[in-house]
């Protein structure tokens, strides 16, 4: 189960960031950020390699001491996204993290196609985004 989700600007700065333990958001705003580095090392260690194979998914960034476990998800258009996993659900597979990925970037898509939506906005306004991440939030694997 995902205790946190976050979408991230090509330029690093958070578009939109949502936590299950509303009483730690801040602590997973610091892990996210923190996160950000190693996405751009993988990005910049993948290099040309990404681009040709089309590998969007990073997969685990690192695992933390508070147990934890951080994935990555890069978009054609360097919009990253950072999941941030209970580590005690051990039933979640590298194939389950990636399709909860590819729902988001979906989910992602069909927000940047709302003609009200100005590239760049954190996403707010969107209900069908948000329910999407709730249920990944609350999904039992």
């Amino acid at each position: 189960m995902a205790v946190c989700v976050a979408v991230i600007a090509k330029e690093n700065y958070p578009l939109y960031i949502r936590s299950v333990p509303t009483e730690n958001e801040l602590k997973f705003h610091y892990m996210v950020h923190t996160s950000l580095d190693v996405v751009d090392e993988k990005i910049s260690a993948m290099g040309k390699a990404l681009v040709d194979q089309r590998e969007l998914y990073l997969g685990l960034l690192y695992p933390t001491e508070d147990y934890k476990k951080r994935y990555g998800y890069v978009t054609n258009s360097k919009v990253k996204f950072v999941m941030v996993v209970d580590s005690s659900n051990t039933a979640l597979r590298d194939n389950e993290i990636r399709s909860m990925f590819r729902k988001l970037h979906n989910s992602y898509t069909d927000v940047m196609c709302n003609p009200f939506y100005n590239p760049g906005d954190r996403i707010q306004s969107s209900r069908a985004f948000d329910s999407m991440v709730t249920s990944m939030m609350i999904q039992v694997c």
